[in-house]
């Protein structure tokens, strides 16, 4: 027979004396048991916030370094993109060590590709808005490295399958990234309405959409890449200012879209 740590937990605390009471501590230890069991029985993983940001950084720039030498080379350019997001991302001294080090293991022949994104995957077990950010970091370091030509495209893609991002999501990310290259109202485009067709793609809506359905998109990327949401699900502090740039990116396209369309605040 199969004992729960919750109910084993409880006939322990009681047979050993301590009565009602222990059997109540005993069953709440126990539960505290059956939840982490449940959670490694899944293929999950139960470790902090902080746990969850250092595999996190890890996996990002190590995959990065692997895109990076996906058509057998890795360019100049390409080196220069990876840094570009370091910068971009703010790191430290200590920091950009650390990521070029895990690029650098992540461009080895010998480097598991497969087992990096199963281990995500099990890191981000419960986090789904942690996998979009990551994919995210990798098409806007692979945009500026070779624009997503040749063989990284198919490999982006079949990472994000393997994350469970659908195809018809990685199209809204790369377009997303594509218009973060140019602020809004930054030249006559804002004029001539292509702004306003990039504000369209960041939030992942169609002119042709309803005020509603625009409203519940924007709230719904609101969500998805809120830092103080995110930093809770354990990404690291060292890359909340990709969250903060996207977040800045989605008010300013639905500001823009409420603005032409007259939509009340």
């Amino acid at each position: 027979m199969r004992y729960t740590g919750k109910l084993t937990g409880g006939l322990l605390g009681f047979v050993l004396g301590f009565g009602p009471v222990g059997a109540v501590l005993g069953a709440l230890i126990g539960h505290q048991f059956d939840a982490h069991a449940e959670r490694r029985e899944a293929g999950g993983y139960a470790g902090g916030p902080a746990a969850v940001g250092e595999r996190f950084f890890r996996a990002t720039f190590r995959v990065m370094g692997c895109l990076a030498k996906a058509d057998g080379h890795v360019s100049a350019q390409e080196i220069a993109a990876a840094r570009a997001v370091m910068g971009q991302l703010g790191l430290t001294g200590a920091q950009v060590h650390a990521a070029i080090e895990h690029f650098t293991a992540g461009k080895q022949p010998d480097f598991d590709l497969q087992g990096q994104i199963a281990e995500l995957n099990r890191v981000c077990v419960g986090r789904p808005h942690l996998k979009r950010v990551f994919l995210e970091l990798q098409i806007r370091a692979a945009l500026a490295g070779n624009d997503l030509d040749g063989p990284v495209r198919a490999l982006l893609m079949q990472i994000a399958a393997r994350l469970g991002i659908p195809a018809f999501e990685f199209a809204h990310i790369e377009a997303a990234l594509r218009a973060q290259a140019r602020p809004f109202g930054a030249s006559a485009a804002a004029s001539s309405g292509e702004d306003l067709e990039r504000a369209y793609r960041v939030l992942g809506v169609a002119a042709a959409d309803s005020n509603r359905d625009i409203v519940k998109a924007y709230r719904r990327q609101l969500s998805r890449h809120h830092p103080d949401k995110l930093k809770a699900n354990g990404l690291p502090d060292s890359m909340l200012e990709h969250a903060k740039q996207r977040t800045q990116q989605i008010i300013e396209a639905y500001e823009l879209i409420r603005e032409r369309r007259r939509m009340d605040p």
